[in-house]
């Protein structure tokens, strides 16, 4: 049974919708990784370096404020957008295992 599965993961591994299922994933993973880091340091820099959060909003809350309270909403943002791409690739997979059951591999 063994040499079957690996036979199997080979060809599932050379198909053209694997390769492109994982350049998709790679692509998503590494903009949403830079993304996230760009916006998280970007607080720090533009508090410490210029003086363009520093300006008041609503009374005594100036833009820095707002920027660390807009990161926790971005993180939950990102979360969902995760999820939603997480729930696309899985209909791809399910789609794959379909097509790989009709050519008998499975």
């Amino acid at each position: 049974m063994e040499p079957r599965q690996s036979y199997q993961w080979a060809q599932i591994a050379r198909s053209s919708e694997f390769i492109k299922l994982m350049k998709k994933r790679k692509k998503f993973q590494i903009f949403s990784a830079i993304f996230f880091v760009l916006y998280y340091f970007a607080l720090p820099v533009l508090a410490g370096y210029t003086d363009l959060l520093n300006k008041s909003v609503f009374g005594s809350i100036n833009g820095i404020y707002l920027f660390a309270l807009s990161q926790f909403f971005m993180a939950w943002i990102l979360a969902f957008i995760y999820v939603r791409h997480a729930n696309q690739l899985d209909q791809t997979i399910e789609q794959i295992k379909k097509d790989l059951s009709k050519e008998g591999l499975s």
